[in-house]
């Protein structure tokens, strides 16, 4: 049998459902069982009770006190021998008993001494000695016994009424109930465990359909998970198309972080091809171009490894992140003295990537200070559950706003850069299917707006 952490969720559930079906129905039988016996017993001692009272109604003393009982009983089986039915009425004051004819060859334990007014139910079992040939297989009885004192006109006796009843027909009349029971309770049990299989069954379809479907995408049949799933899920589902469109995000920043490397190494290659003929300036150029290089290699690198998707990721706290930006650029851009006006509450917090921060920020406000005059505004808040950014500077503002967002597209070719900063901040954007608008600002300038949804 494999092990228990290997079972399959409707192995689990078909289980347990057994056993505890299994408890409850036991349970209940035996309870059933029990309430059965009871009920049973107390009628029997009832009878055996109602037949005293039939015997108390015939019995009579003589002229001598000596107790006289009817030929004819009301009840017929006291009148059978071995009927399972006996009756005994013991006079205590003259040292005599009446039998009935039922007890003819046998010693049925009759109890004969009682306080008078008392009633006795009891179970009694013949001791090995009293056992006749035919009271072998039945010597266990329930009793029911009543003293009373006696009287009439002339005579006052003390009478012990006991009346026997052979237990083993108690005993099959359990046993034939009990039977029965636990067959119908059987029986109910496995049409409660196969009905519980087949809700069981229909209840988890909703995780096999997803299994078949992420199969699919596994192959290449399919891209997404698609169907429509009970609410438990949806939000599983969700999450699995999350992580899907992530890990497709990453493969795309993936090739074109390799594609803008390559282009953005053609220039430093060409610088120093084009150096070669001028020994003299060469390890100058190498040395400014490795550096180059380097930069451009670190910055595509941590490029492609931006997350894209943030449901996953914690909350970060952005105002410092954006204050690192500017003090960095501040000094990168050192010789225009730009001014940077940043307006971001210091408890603002967001759920992103730290890496996705910083390529974002740092692009849109690299762009700023390239193309700005003397000043860079920023400015984070929360509106409605999004987060908006919104940077403007004082320069000559956007031309033609959709080639901007284009790769490898320059307004300006004076300008440096590699023409694929707001370009990368678009993907970013988009993998968080938030949006970007470029505008003019009220002042001139360019302004440059994003607004991302909340993960």
């Amino acid at each position: 049998m494999a092990p228990l952490s290997h079972l399959s969720i409707r192995a689990r559930l078909v289980w347990g459902a057994a056993l505890v079906l299994l408890a409850f129905l036991a349970g209940a039988g035996w309870a059933v069982q029990q309430a059965h016996a009871d009920s049973v017993r107390a009628a029997r001692f009832a009878r055996l009770q109602a037949t005293i009272y039939l015997l108390m109604a015939g019995a009579e003393l003589n002229a001598q006190g000596a107790l006289l009982m009817p030929a004819a009983l009301a009840e017929p089986r006291l009148s059978v021998p071995a009927s399972g039915l006996y009756a005994n009425i013991a006079n205590a004051d003259r040292g005599e008993e009446w039998q009935s004819a039922s007890t003819l060859g046998l010693n049925p334990p009759f109890q004969r001494q009682l306080a008078t007014g008392e009633w006795r139910f009891e179970t009694l079992v013949a001791p090995p000695a009293q056992r006749g040939d035919q009271a072998e297989a039945a010597a266990a009885f329930l009793a029911a016994t009543y003293a009373v004192k006696w009287s009439d006109k002339a005579h006052t006796a003390t009478l012990v009424f006991s009346v026997l009843e052979d237990k083993a027909v108690l005993d099959r009349e359990l046993a034939a109930f009990k039977g029965t029971l636990w067959r119908w309770l059987g029986g109910t049990g496995l049409l409660l465990l196969f009905t519980q299989t087949l809700l069981l069954r229909w209840g988890l379809a909703p995780l096999a359909r997803m299994t078949r479907e992420i199969q699919h995408i596994e192959r290449g049949e399919q891209t997404r998970v698609q169907g429509s799933y009970p609410r438990e899920l949806a939000g599983l589902t969700h999450n699995l198309n999350t992580l899907i469109d992530q890990e497709r995000a990453r493969q795309t920043r993936y090739k074109h972080a390799l594609d803008d490397l390559a282009h953005s190494l053609k220039t430093p290659l060409a610088v120093l091809r084009a150096a070669l003929p001028e020994p003299s300036q060469l390890p100058k150029l190498v040395a400014e171009q490795v550096s180059r290089m380097d930069d451009i290699v670190g910055h595509q690198l941590g490029r492609a490894g931006a997350s894209g998707a943030a449901r996953f990721a914690p909350q970060l706290a952005l105002a410092p992140i954006l204050q690192r930006v500017c003090d960095s650029l501040a000094k990168v851009y050192l010789d225009k003295q730009l001014v940077f006006n940043v307006d971001c509450p210091p408890e603002l917090t967001w759920r992103i990537d730290e890496g996705d921060a910083f390529e974002m920020l740092g692009n849109v406000l690299d762009n700023a200070a390239k193309w700005a005059r003397h000043s860079v505004s920023v400015r984070l808040w929360l509106q409605a559950g999004r987060l908006c950014l919104r940077v403007i500077d004082d320069g000559p503002g956007f031309g033609d706003r959709q080639a901007v967002l284009q790769r490898r597209v320059r307004l300006d070719e004076q300008v440096p850069g590699h023409g694929i900063g707001l370009a990368v901040v678009s993907d970013l954007v988009a993998s968080h299917q938030g949006e970007l608008t470029l505008s003019r600002a009220q002042a001139g300038g360019a302004q440059l707006d994003i607004v991302l949804p909340a993960a």
